[in-house]
């Protein structure tokens, strides 16, 4: 199975930007649908966006539409988040999955191969 690493969070100010990255390796990327989740303190893990095996599919949560874009670069192996006007409810750490069953991109459980998670805060 594939092996995921994220990057790119951090701390940032109400309405910067941030680009997050997860690299994959050990497996074919291109053979999975991918997504992001975030996962704050005390709250269930929620679905961020997803993205087709091509990327010609996206898909995105409520609270992200219009802010957040995903994409990925199947010969680089690498999924991107660009989160843009990020609110202070951003606040989480997020993971990028692989999505190992057939269902809706918005289940975690149709999900594998989590990363270790990357931390974003958003300061007011």
């Amino acid at each position: 199975q594939v092996q995921l690493v994220e990057s790119g969070g951090g701390l940032v100010q109400a309405g910067g930007s941030l680009r997050l990255s997860c690299a994959a390796s050990g497996g074919t990327f291109s053979n999975y649908g991918m997504g992001w989740f975030r996962q704050a303190p005390g709250k269930e893990r929620e679905f961020v966006a997803g993205i087709s095996r091509s990327g010609g599919s996206t898909y995105y949560g409520d609270s992200v539409k219009g802010r957040f874009t995903i994409s990925r670069d199947n010969a680089k192996n690498t999924m991107y988040l660009q989160m843009n006007d990020l609110k202070p409810e951003d606040t989480a750490v997020y993971y990028c999955g692989a999505k190992v069953v057939g269902g809706y991109y918005y289940t975690a459980t149709n999900f594998g191969s989590w990363g270790q998670g990357t931390q974003v805060t958003v300061s007011s």
